[in-house]
Protein backbone atom coordinates (compact mmCIF):
# COMPACT_ATOMS: atom_id res chain seq x y z
CA UNK A 1 0.00 0.00 0.00
CA UNK A 2 2.93 2.37 0.51
CA UNK A 3 2.78 3.44 -3.30
CA UNK A 4 -0.41 4.94 -2.99
CA UNK A 5 -0.32 6.63 0.65
CA UNK A 6 3.74 8.10 0.44
CA UNK A 7 4.30 11.40 2.01
CA UNK A 8 0.46 11.40 3.74
CA UNK A 9 0.04 11.39 7.46
CA UNK A 10 -0.65 7.58 8.99
CA UNK A 11 -4.61 7.88 9.65
CA UNK A 12 -4.92 8.22 5.74
CA UNK A 13 -4.88 4.81 4.85
CA UNK A 14 -7.27 3.45 7.65
CA UNK A 15 -9.54 6.25 7.03
CA UNK A 16 -9.25 5.76 3.08
CA UNK A 17 -9.65 1.88 4.03
CA UNK A 18 -12.98 3.00 6.23
CA UNK A 19 -14.73 5.16 3.49
CA UNK A 20 -13.90 2.74 0.67
CA UNK A 21 -15.57 -0.22 2.44
CA UNK A 22 -18.64 1.59 3.50
CA UNK A 23 -19.14 3.11 0.13
CA UNK A 24 -18.41 -0.24 -1.92
CA UNK A 25 -21.08 -1.84 0.63
CA UNK A 26 -23.68 0.72 0.27
CA UNK A 27 -23.64 1.01 -3.50
CA UNK A 28 -24.69 -2.35 -3.79
CA UNK A 29 -27.97 -1.29 -2.62
CA UNK A 30 -28.02 1.79 -4.42
CA UNK A 31 -29.14 0.47 -7.56
CA UNK A 32 -32.53 -1.10 -6.04
CA UNK A 33 -32.75 2.06 -4.24
CA UNK A 34 -33.44 4.02 -7.18
CA UNK A 35 -34.79 1.52 -9.96
CA UNK A 36 -37.01 -0.69 -7.86
CA UNK A 37 -39.48 1.59 -7.20
CA UNK A 38 -39.91 2.40 -10.91
CA UNK A 39 -39.67 -1.40 -12.21
CA UNK A 40 -42.54 -2.16 -9.65
CA UNK A 41 -44.52 1.17 -10.15
CA UNK A 42 -44.60 -0.13 -14.49
CA UNK A 43 -45.44 -3.69 -13.02
CA UNK A 44 -48.30 -2.25 -10.89
CA UNK A 45 -49.44 -0.49 -13.86
CA UNK A 46 -49.73 -3.42 -16.17
CA UNK A 47 -51.37 -5.33 -14.17
CA UNK A 48 -53.68 -2.87 -13.32
CA UNK A 49 -54.36 -2.21 -16.95
CA UNK A 50 -54.53 -6.03 -18.20
CA UNK A 51 -56.09 -7.31 -14.98
CA UNK A 52 -52.91 -9.40 -15.01
CA UNK A 53 -53.18 -11.42 -11.06
CA UNK A 54 -49.65 -12.45 -11.47
CA UNK A 55 -47.90 -8.63 -12.35
CA UNK A 56 -49.98 -7.56 -9.48
CA UNK A 57 -48.07 -9.99 -6.85
CA UNK A 58 -44.93 -9.57 -8.05
CA UNK A 59 -45.61 -5.68 -7.31
CA UNK A 60 -46.96 -6.30 -4.25
CA UNK A 61 -43.73 -8.66 -3.54
CA UNK A 62 -41.46 -5.97 -5.02
CA UNK A 63 -42.86 -3.39 -2.32
CA UNK A 64 -41.62 -5.58 0.48
CA UNK A 65 -38.16 -6.07 -1.12
CA UNK A 66 -38.22 -2.53 -1.37
CA UNK A 67 -39.17 -1.48 2.00
CA UNK A 68 -36.27 -3.77 3.46
CA UNK A 69 -33.92 -2.16 1.10
CA UNK A 70 -34.44 0.99 1.80
CA UNK A 71 -34.41 0.52 5.40
CA UNK A 72 -31.12 -1.37 5.01
CA UNK A 73 -29.80 1.77 2.95
CA UNK A 74 -31.13 3.91 5.42
CA UNK A 75 -28.14 1.92 7.85
CA UNK A 76 -25.02 2.41 5.60
CA UNK A 77 -25.97 5.71 4.15
CA UNK A 78 -26.40 6.99 7.44
CA UNK A 79 -22.88 5.61 8.33
CA UNK A 80 -21.52 7.12 5.26
CA UNK A 81 -23.04 10.90 6.54
CA UNK A 82 -21.38 10.37 9.69
CA UNK A 83 -17.86 9.53 8.11
CA UNK A 84 -17.54 12.71 6.12
CA UNK A 85 -17.48 14.38 9.08
CA UNK A 86 -15.27 12.18 11.44
CA UNK A 87 -12.57 11.35 8.97
CA UNK A 88 -12.94 14.28 6.32
CA UNK A 89 -13.34 17.38 8.77
CA UNK A 90 -10.71 19.24 6.30
CA UNK A 91 -13.10 19.01 3.55
CA UNK A 92 -16.25 19.28 5.36
CA UNK A 93 -15.29 22.47 7.67
CA UNK A 94 -13.70 24.59 4.66
CA UNK A 95 -16.22 23.40 1.85
CA UNK A 96 -19.40 22.16 3.33
CA UNK A 97 -20.93 25.27 2.95
CA UNK A 98 -20.11 25.04 -0.75
CA UNK A 99 -21.44 21.46 -1.58
CA UNK A 100 -23.41 20.85 1.57
CA UNK A 101 -26.80 21.31 -0.05
CA UNK A 102 -26.06 18.06 -1.96
CA UNK A 103 -25.92 16.37 0.84
CA UNK A 104 -29.44 18.38 2.65
CA UNK A 105 -31.29 17.48 -0.80
CA UNK A 106 -30.28 13.79 -0.29
CA UNK A 107 -31.94 13.78 3.15
CA UNK A 108 -35.09 15.35 2.05
CA UNK A 109 -35.48 13.05 -0.06
CA UNK A 110 -34.58 10.07 1.56
CA UNK A 111 -37.52 11.10 4.37
CA UNK A 112 -40.06 11.87 1.23
CA UNK A 113 -39.06 8.24 0.38
CA UNK A 114 -39.59 6.71 3.30
CA UNK A 115 -43.37 8.30 3.26
CA UNK A 116 -44.14 7.84 0.45
CA UNK A 117 -43.26 3.66 0.59
CA UNK A 118 -45.18 3.67 3.85
CA UNK A 119 -48.11 4.95 1.78
CA UNK A 120 -47.25 2.45 -0.97
CA UNK A 121 -47.30 -0.90 1.36
CA UNK A 122 -50.28 0.65 3.65
CA UNK A 123 -52.38 0.98 0.34
CA UNK A 124 -52.60 -2.72 -0.58
CA UNK A 125 -56.25 -3.65 0.30
CA UNK A 126 -56.81 -0.91 2.11
CA UNK A 127 -57.33 1.63 -1.02
CA UNK A 128 -58.92 1.74 -3.94
CA UNK A 129 -56.53 0.73 -6.80
CA UNK A 130 -56.39 3.20 -8.68
CA UNK A 131 -55.87 5.44 -6.14
CA UNK A 132 -53.18 3.02 -4.56
CA UNK A 133 -51.01 3.05 -7.67
CA UNK A 134 -51.24 7.00 -8.47
CA UNK A 135 -50.20 7.94 -4.74
CA UNK A 136 -46.98 5.55 -5.89
CA UNK A 137 -45.89 7.35 -9.03
CA UNK A 138 -44.30 9.94 -6.84
CA UNK A 139 -41.72 7.33 -5.94
CA UNK A 140 -39.51 6.82 -8.66
CA UNK A 141 -38.67 10.66 -8.66
CA UNK A 142 -38.26 10.95 -4.89
CA UNK A 143 -35.43 7.98 -5.95
CA UNK A 144 -34.01 9.85 -8.52
CA UNK A 145 -34.04 13.15 -6.05
CA UNK A 146 -31.79 11.49 -3.72
CA UNK A 147 -29.50 10.44 -6.52
CA UNK A 148 -29.23 13.82 -7.20
CA UNK A 149 -28.33 15.45 -4.35
CA UNK A 150 -25.49 13.09 -3.55
CA UNK A 151 -24.38 13.52 -7.54
CA UNK A 152 -24.15 17.06 -7.03
CA UNK A 153 -21.93 16.70 -3.97
CA UNK A 154 -19.56 14.61 -5.58
CA UNK A 155 -19.23 16.00 -9.49
CA UNK A 156 -18.69 19.26 -7.34
CA UNK A 157 -15.81 17.40 -5.71
CA UNK A 158 -14.48 16.40 -8.96
CA UNK A 159 -15.21 19.53 -10.88
CA UNK A 160 -15.33 22.43 -8.18
CA UNK A 161 -16.98 25.93 -8.35
CA UNK A 162 -19.43 28.45 -7.61
CA UNK A 163 -17.21 30.31 -5.37
CA UNK A 164 -14.15 32.78 -4.89
CA UNK A 165 -11.48 32.01 -2.36
CA UNK A 166 -10.35 34.99 0.32
CA UNK A 167 -6.81 35.96 1.23
CA UNK A 168 -6.46 33.23 3.42
CA UNK A 169 -7.83 30.83 1.18
CA UNK A 170 -11.32 30.26 2.09
CA UNK A 171 -14.49 29.96 0.08
CA UNK A 172 -16.64 32.90 -0.33
CA UNK A 173 -19.69 34.43 -2.47
CA UNK A 174 -20.95 30.50 -2.97
CA UNK A 175 -23.29 30.69 -5.81
CA UNK A 176 -25.41 27.62 -5.09
CA UNK A 177 -26.51 27.37 -8.38
CA UNK A 178 -23.04 26.60 -9.96
CA UNK A 179 -21.97 24.65 -7.29
CA UNK A 180 -24.88 22.14 -7.95
CA UNK A 181 -24.82 22.52 -11.59
CA UNK A 182 -21.14 21.72 -12.13
CA UNK A 183 -19.47 21.07 -15.61
CA UNK A 184 -19.11 17.28 -14.61
CA UNK A 185 -22.78 17.13 -12.86
CA UNK A 186 -24.93 16.45 -16.56
CA UNK A 187 -23.05 13.91 -17.95
CA UNK A 188 -22.32 12.31 -14.28
CA UNK A 189 -25.74 12.43 -13.04
CA UNK A 190 -27.46 10.54 -16.21
CA UNK A 191 -24.55 8.16 -16.53
CA UNK A 192 -25.30 6.93 -13.08
CA UNK A 193 -28.74 7.03 -13.27
CA UNK A 194 -28.88 4.60 -16.31
CA UNK A 195 -26.16 2.58 -14.78
CA UNK A 196 -28.82 1.94 -11.72
CA UNK A 197 -31.64 1.67 -14.15
CA UNK A 198 -29.38 -1.10 -15.98
CA UNK A 199 -27.75 -2.83 -12.66
CA UNK A 200 -31.48 -3.15 -10.38
CA UNK A 201 -33.05 -4.63 -13.87
CA UNK A 202 -30.29 -7.14 -14.90
CA UNK A 203 -30.46 -8.17 -10.92
CA UNK A 204 -33.93 -8.58 -10.85
CA UNK A 205 -34.13 -10.28 -13.86
CA UNK A 206 -31.49 -12.65 -12.97
CA UNK A 207 -33.42 -14.30 -10.37
CA UNK A 208 -35.99 -15.67 -12.15
CA UNK A 209 -33.92 -16.14 -14.67
CA UNK A 210 -32.00 -19.24 -12.26
CA UNK A 211 -35.87 -19.49 -11.75
CA UNK A 212 -36.02 -20.31 -15.45
CA UNK A 213 -33.10 -22.91 -15.94
CA UNK A 214 -34.93 -24.74 -12.54
CA UNK A 215 -37.91 -25.14 -14.69
CA UNK A 216 -40.08 -22.73 -13.45
CA UNK A 217 -42.01 -21.20 -16.76
CA UNK A 218 -45.41 -19.76 -15.63
CA UNK A 219 -46.64 -16.59 -16.57
CA UNK A 220 -45.62 -15.13 -12.84
CA UNK A 221 -41.91 -16.40 -14.02
CA UNK A 222 -42.13 -15.35 -17.26
CA UNK A 223 -42.84 -11.34 -16.53
CA UNK A 224 -40.96 -11.68 -13.19
CA UNK A 225 -38.23 -11.93 -16.22
CA UNK A 226 -39.45 -9.53 -19.08
CA UNK A 227 -40.28 -6.63 -17.32
CA UNK A 228 -37.06 -5.34 -15.57
CA UNK A 229 -34.97 -7.34 -18.63
CA UNK A 230 -36.86 -4.89 -21.32
CA UNK A 231 -35.72 -2.40 -18.94
CA UNK A 232 -32.15 -2.96 -18.50
CA UNK A 233 -32.13 -4.00 -22.16
CA UNK A 234 -33.69 -0.65 -23.44
CA UNK A 235 -31.19 1.00 -21.23
CA UNK A 236 -28.22 -0.53 -21.94
CA UNK A 237 -27.23 0.81 -25.47
CA UNK A 238 -28.19 4.15 -24.12
CA UNK A 239 -25.82 3.85 -20.87
CA UNK A 240 -23.19 2.56 -23.41
CA UNK A 241 -23.87 6.12 -25.49
CA UNK A 242 -23.91 8.11 -22.15
CA UNK A 243 -20.33 6.55 -20.48
CA UNK A 244 -18.50 7.32 -24.05
CA UNK A 245 -19.97 10.95 -23.16
CA UNK A 246 -18.61 11.18 -19.55
CA UNK A 247 -15.36 10.09 -20.82
CA UNK A 248 -15.21 12.38 -23.35
CA UNK A 249 -15.61 15.19 -20.44
CA UNK A 250 -12.95 13.86 -18.30
CA UNK A 251 -11.00 13.98 -21.22
CA UNK A 252 -11.70 17.56 -21.47
CA UNK A 253 -12.48 18.92 -18.15
CA UNK A 254 -10.38 16.42 -16.09
CA UNK A 255 -7.29 15.94 -18.44
CA UNK A 256 -5.34 14.06 -15.80
CA UNK A 257 -7.72 11.50 -14.39
CA UNK A 258 -7.87 10.55 -18.36
CA UNK A 259 -4.46 10.23 -18.82
CA UNK A 260 -4.82 7.53 -15.48
CA UNK A 261 -7.85 6.36 -16.98
CA UNK A 262 -5.74 5.37 -20.33
CA UNK A 263 -2.41 4.64 -18.49
CA UNK A 264 -0.68 7.92 -20.56
CA UNK A 265 2.53 9.10 -19.82
CA UNK A 266 3.55 11.68 -21.90
CA UNK A 267 1.14 14.10 -23.65
CA UNK A 268 1.34 13.50 -27.20
CA UNK A 269 -1.03 12.23 -30.36
CA UNK A 270 -1.64 9.04 -31.72
CA UNK A 271 -1.49 7.58 -28.77
CA UNK A 272 -2.07 3.67 -28.57
CA UNK A 273 -5.10 2.39 -26.10
CA UNK A 274 -4.15 -0.42 -23.80
CA UNK A 275 -6.55 -2.61 -22.96
CA UNK A 276 -5.31 -3.67 -19.42
CA UNK A 277 -1.66 -3.52 -18.88
CA UNK A 278 0.03 -2.23 -16.16
CA UNK A 279 2.28 1.49 -15.32
CA UNK A 280 5.36 1.64 -14.39
CA UNK A 281 7.29 4.77 -12.39
CA UNK A 282 9.26 4.92 -15.77
CA UNK A 283 6.94 5.22 -17.93
CA UNK A 284 6.53 1.94 -19.71
CA UNK A 285 3.79 -0.22 -19.77
CA UNK A 286 3.42 -3.96 -19.15
CA UNK A 287 1.13 -6.63 -20.16
CA UNK A 288 -2.10 -6.00 -21.71
CA UNK A 289 -3.16 -5.30 -25.57
CA UNK A 290 -1.71 -2.47 -27.22
CA UNK A 291 -3.95 -1.09 -30.14
CA UNK A 292 -2.30 1.79 -31.99
CA UNK A 293 -3.30 5.30 -32.08
CA UNK A 294 -6.76 4.14 -30.59
CA UNK A 295 -6.87 5.77 -27.54
CA UNK A 296 -6.48 9.79 -29.90
CA UNK A 297 -9.03 8.38 -32.21
CA UNK A 298 -11.78 7.58 -28.97
CA UNK A 299 -10.73 10.86 -26.97
CA UNK A 300 -11.49 13.47 -30.07
CA UNK A 301 -12.52 10.65 -33.34
CA UNK A 302 -9.33 11.69 -34.74
CA UNK A 303 -5.72 9.85 -34.96
CA UNK A 304 -3.72 13.42 -34.40
CA UNK A 305 -6.14 14.14 -31.24
CA UNK A 306 -3.20 15.12 -28.56
CA UNK A 307 -3.99 13.63 -25.16
CA UNK A 308 -2.72 14.93 -21.94
CA UNK A 309 -0.22 12.46 -20.27
CA UNK A 310 0.54 12.32 -16.48
CA UNK A 311 3.87 14.23 -16.69
CA UNK A 312 2.30 17.66 -17.45
CA UNK A 313 1.97 17.75 -13.51
CA UNK A 314 4.26 17.46 -10.85
CA UNK A 315 4.12 13.75 -9.50
CA UNK A 316 2.74 14.75 -5.97
CA UNK A 317 0.26 16.52 -8.41
CA UNK A 318 -1.44 13.20 -10.36
CA UNK A 319 -2.03 9.68 -9.26
CA UNK A 320 0.72 7.15 -8.47
CA UNK A 321 1.71 4.49 -11.60
CA UNK A 322 -0.40 2.37 -8.45
CA UNK A 323 -3.20 4.01 -8.45
CA UNK A 324 -2.88 4.74 -12.24
CA UNK A 325 -2.81 0.94 -12.59
CA UNK A 326 -5.57 0.51 -10.31
CA UNK A 327 -7.77 2.87 -11.81
CA UNK A 328 -7.35 1.56 -15.61
CA UNK A 329 -7.92 -2.13 -14.80
CA UNK A 330 -11.25 -0.68 -13.40
CA UNK A 331 -12.30 1.60 -16.05
CA UNK A 332 -11.71 -1.32 -18.73
CA UNK A 333 -13.12 -4.07 -16.40
CA UNK A 334 -16.56 -1.48 -16.63
CA UNK A 335 -16.01 -1.03 -20.05
CA UNK A 336 -15.55 -4.82 -20.90
CA UNK A 337 -18.68 -5.53 -18.70
CA UNK A 338 -20.84 -2.79 -20.62
CA UNK A 339 -19.63 -4.35 -23.82
CA UNK A 340 -20.77 -7.69 -22.91
CA UNK A 341 -24.28 -6.92 -21.87
CA UNK A 342 -24.55 -4.67 -24.63
CA UNK A 343 -24.38 -7.72 -26.61
CA UNK A 344 -27.00 -9.62 -24.52
CA UNK A 345 -29.60 -6.89 -25.31
CA UNK A 346 -29.10 -7.10 -28.66
CA UNK A 347 -29.65 -10.58 -28.11
CA UNK A 348 -32.78 -10.60 -26.27
CA UNK A 349 -34.33 -7.31 -28.70
CA UNK A 350 -33.24 -9.68 -31.98
CA UNK A 351 -35.10 -12.32 -30.71
CA UNK A 352 -37.90 -10.73 -29.41
CA UNK A 353 -38.02 -8.85 -32.61
CA UNK A 354 -38.29 -11.96 -34.86
CA UNK A 355 -40.37 -14.18 -32.98
CA UNK A 356 -42.22 -11.55 -30.39
CA UNK A 357 -41.53 -14.01 -27.34
CA UNK A 358 -38.38 -14.60 -24.80
CA UNK A 359 -35.50 -16.74 -25.76
CA UNK A 360 -35.68 -20.38 -25.82
CA UNK A 361 -31.80 -20.91 -25.30
CA UNK A 362 -30.65 -21.85 -21.66
CA UNK A 363 -27.10 -20.48 -22.84
CA UNK A 364 -29.69 -17.11 -23.11
CA UNK A 365 -30.94 -17.21 -18.95
CA UNK A 366 -27.48 -18.47 -17.96
CA UNK A 367 -26.16 -15.41 -19.10
CA UNK A 368 -29.20 -13.32 -18.11
CA UNK A 369 -28.19 -14.82 -14.36
CA UNK A 370 -24.55 -13.80 -14.52
CA UNK A 371 -25.31 -10.72 -15.83
CA UNK A 372 -26.48 -9.16 -12.69
CA UNK A 373 -24.13 -9.67 -10.72
CA UNK A 374 -21.81 -8.53 -13.24
CA UNK A 375 -23.81 -5.28 -14.03
CA UNK A 376 -23.42 -4.81 -9.79
CA UNK A 377 -19.53 -5.14 -10.32
CA UNK A 378 -19.41 -2.40 -13.08
CA UNK A 379 -21.06 -0.21 -10.69
CA UNK A 380 -18.10 -0.82 -8.36
CA UNK A 381 -15.55 -0.12 -11.07
CA UNK A 382 -16.87 2.63 -12.22
CA UNK A 383 -16.87 4.31 -8.33
CA UNK A 384 -13.36 3.12 -7.85
CA UNK A 385 -12.35 4.86 -11.47
CA UNK A 386 -14.02 8.01 -10.11
CA UNK A 387 -12.61 8.46 -6.77
CA UNK A 388 -8.92 7.42 -7.25
CA UNK A 389 -8.52 8.59 -10.84
CA UNK A 390 -8.96 12.12 -8.34
CA UNK A 391 -6.14 11.25 -6.26
CA UNK A 392 -4.35 13.17 -4.47
CA UNK A 393 -7.11 15.49 -4.95
CA UNK A 394 -10.34 15.18 -2.21
CA UNK A 395 -11.68 18.77 -3.70
CA UNK A 396 -9.81 18.75 -7.31
CA UNK A 397 -7.08 21.13 -7.34
CA UNK A 398 -8.12 22.50 -4.80
CA UNK A 399 -8.04 20.37 -1.43
CA UNK A 400 -5.71 17.22 -1.16
CA UNK A 401 -6.68 14.31 1.10
CA UNK A 402 -3.68 14.52 3.36
CA UNK A 403 -5.04 17.70 4.10
CA UNK A 404 -8.79 16.72 4.61
CA UNK A 405 -8.02 13.64 7.04
CA UNK A 406 -8.99 13.89 10.73
CA UNK A 407 -6.34 13.96 13.33
CA UNK A 408 -7.22 11.09 15.22
CA UNK A 409 -4.66 8.23 15.88
CA UNK A 410 -4.75 5.85 13.18
CA UNK A 411 -5.26 3.00 16.11
CA UNK A 412 -8.23 4.28 17.10
CA UNK A 413 -9.40 4.23 13.34
CA UNK A 414 -8.55 1.13 12.75
CA UNK A 415 -10.94 -0.15 15.83
CA UNK A 416 -13.48 1.95 14.72
CA UNK A 417 -12.68 0.73 11.40
CA UNK A 418 -13.21 -3.01 12.55
CA UNK A 419 -16.11 -1.87 14.32
CA UNK A 420 -17.94 -0.70 11.32
CA UNK A 421 -16.97 -4.27 9.13
CA UNK A 422 -18.64 -6.38 12.11
CA UNK A 423 -22.09 -3.67 12.23
CA UNK A 424 -21.87 -4.57 8.25
CA UNK A 425 -21.87 -8.02 8.34
CA UNK A 426 -24.63 -8.19 10.92
CA UNK A 427 -26.63 -5.68 9.00
CA UNK A 428 -25.81 -7.58 5.10
CA UNK A 429 -26.78 -10.91 7.35
CA UNK A 430 -29.81 -10.22 8.28
CA UNK A 431 -30.82 -8.24 4.61
CA UNK A 432 -30.01 -11.83 3.16
CA UNK A 433 -31.85 -13.86 5.87
CA UNK A 434 -35.07 -11.21 5.63
CA UNK A 435 -35.38 -12.00 1.90
CA UNK A 436 -34.65 -15.69 1.89
CA UNK A 437 -37.49 -16.07 4.64
CA UNK A 438 -40.11 -13.74 2.60
CA UNK A 439 -39.11 -15.90 -0.18
CA UNK A 440 -40.11 -19.00 1.43
CA UNK A 441 -43.04 -18.15 2.99
CA UNK A 442 -44.46 -16.74 -0.74
CA UNK A 443 -43.16 -20.10 -2.38
CA UNK A 444 -45.36 -21.65 0.17
CA UNK A 445 -48.37 -19.56 -0.49
CA UNK A 446 -47.50 -20.62 -4.40
CA UNK A 447 -47.38 -24.62 -3.72
CA UNK A 448 -50.40 -24.21 -1.51
CA UNK A 449 -52.43 -22.56 -4.08
CA UNK A 450 -53.39 -19.94 -1.71
CA UNK A 451 -51.61 -17.14 -4.07
CA UNK A 452 -53.90 -14.06 -3.39
CA UNK A 453 -54.14 -10.60 -5.63
CA UNK A 454 -53.90 -7.49 -3.88
CA UNK A 455 -57.41 -6.09 -6.11
CA UNK A 456 -59.46 -9.29 -5.78
CA UNK A 457 -60.13 -13.34 -4.09
CA UNK A 458 -57.16 -16.17 -4.30
CA UNK A 459 -56.03 -16.79 -7.49
CA UNK A 460 -56.01 -20.89 -6.47
CA UNK A 461 -57.81 -22.71 -4.26
CA UNK A 462 -58.71 -21.16 -1.25
CA UNK A 463 -57.44 -23.90 1.31
CA UNK A 464 -53.91 -23.15 0.99
CA UNK A 465 -52.44 -20.08 3.62
CA UNK A 466 -53.42 -16.66 2.09
CA UNK A 467 -51.48 -13.79 1.83
CA UNK A 468 -52.89 -11.32 4.35
CA UNK A 469 -53.19 -7.54 4.60
CA UNK A 470 -49.41 -7.10 4.36
CA UNK A 471 -47.05 -7.61 1.56
CA UNK A 472 -44.30 -9.77 3.27
CA UNK A 473 -45.95 -13.58 2.87
CA UNK A 474 -48.87 -15.93 4.45
CA UNK A 475 -49.73 -15.61 7.91
CA UNK A 476 -50.78 -18.57 10.15
CA UNK A 477 -53.27 -16.64 11.78
CA UNK A 478 -55.11 -13.17 11.59
CA UNK A 479 -57.95 -11.63 9.55
CA UNK A 480 -57.95 -8.20 6.92
CA UNK A 481 -59.71 -5.32 8.39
Amino acid sequence: MMPLLADVPAQTLPARSMMAFTLASHIVLVPLGVALPLITLITHGYGLRRGDAAALLLARRWSAVMAVQFAIGVVTGTVLSFEFGLLWPGMMGRWGDVFGIGFGVEAWAFFLEAVLIAIYLYGWRRLPSRTHFLLGLPLPFAALLGAFGILAANSWMNTPRGFTLDSAGNPVDVNIRKAIFTPMFGPEYWHFVMAMFVTAGYVVAGVYAVGRLRGRSDRYHRLGFTIPFTLAAVCTPVQFVLGDSIARQVFHKQPVKFAAMEIVWKTDTHVPEYLFGRLHPDGTVSGGIKIPQLDSILAGFRPDTQVTGLTTVPANDRPTTTQATIVHWTFDTMVGIGSLLLLLALWYGLVWWRRRGLPASPWFYRCAAVAGVASVVAVECGWITTEVGRQPWIVYQNMRVAEAVTSTRSAGLWAMFGVVVVVYVVVFASFLLVLLKMRARWRLTDRTGGRQTPSGPPAGPSSGPPETDTPYGPRSTGSRP
